[in-house]
């Protein structure tokens, strides 16, 4: 066979099995994304300030100290953010990690899309050659009933063995729902044992060591919110208006003051 045929034939083998695309250097950015094949560095990383989150004070807190304890190395949990949309559950996350990069800590944050939850055996294995702490984030998890097996898979993933996460990385999930695979009445005339669908159903929630409840906030809250927002950009508001925006809008939540605090500053030609 002459050198020229073998060639061809390598290079028909290599289109067929192309290359796989190489990941980000894990040890420099302080945020990334995994698209399924590959680790992409998020170089523009600009979360929320830490400070500017009010209203959940706790949360944050509890979320602030489980992460630093992670990027020390120390045992951490995993931690599943649920509760009312627009709460600050997503934004928390990486306010979190910016906190601690500001302040010198070595930890990053690796947001996975929720229909690459099949690929994370793979992103787990890359994971494994670097020591740098990870914050994996998913987020707006949630399963219909044809989604259950994909929950029992991602419970394994959690559970331990040999595809489970590796020690420098947890998760943080965000759900609207707590126990992120619906429930329904119609368990209880189940022909299994009910008792039974409620413990499957529940097990993917209970594999989160932390469980942080984000709630709908009233007026006052609220109000807190847009005049925390407002104070920092130097504008004034007007609390009924801020009001007005909210009951527009059906919804009092952080995301809403947020939105309110962006027309705002935009009247006024501020730059967010």
């Amino acid at each position: 066979m002459t050198d020229a045929l073998l060639t061809r034939i390598a290079e028909a083998l290599e289109r067929l099995a192309p290359t796989p695309p190489l990941s980000a250097d894990l040890a420099t950015a302080p945020a990334y994304v995994w698209d399924g094949d590959a680790i992409h560095a998020v170089e523009a990383f600009a979360p929320v300030e830490f400070d500017l989150l009010s209203g959940i004070d706790a949360q944050k807190g509890s979320l602030l100290e489980n992460t630093r304890r992670h990027a020390a190395g120390h045992a951490a949990h995993d931690v599943l953010l649920w509760g009312a949309r627009g709460t600050g559950k997503s934004a928390v996350v990486a306010a979190v990690v910016g906190r601690l990069q500001a302040d010198g800590q070595d930890v990053a944050l690796l947001q996975c899309a929720i229909d690459e939850l099949a690929s994370l055996p793979r992103l787990f294995s890359l994971l494994r050659g670097t020591t740098r702490p990870f914050i994996l984030f998913l987020d707006d998890l949630g399963f219909d009933e044809q989604g259950v097996g994909d929950a029992r898979a991602l419970r394994s993933l959690l559970q331990g063995g040999t595809a489970a996460r590796p020690a420098n990385v947890r998760l943080y999930v965000t759900s609207n729902r707590r126990h992120i695979v619906p429930r329904h009445l119609s368990e209880q005339d189940d022909p299994v044992n009910p008792r039974d669908v409620v413990d499957d159903k529940m097990a993917l929630s209970d594999r989160f060591g932390l469980s942080l409840g984000f709630h709908a906030i009233d007026q006052d809250a609220y109000v807190a919110i847009v005049s925390g927002y407002a104070g920092r950009l130097g504008l004034d508001f007007d609390r009924l208006e801020a009001i007005q925006w909210a009951t527009q809008r059906g919804s009092r939540s952080g995301r809403v003051a947020w939105q309110y605090v962006v027309e705002l500053a935009g009247r006024n030609g501020v730059t967010i």
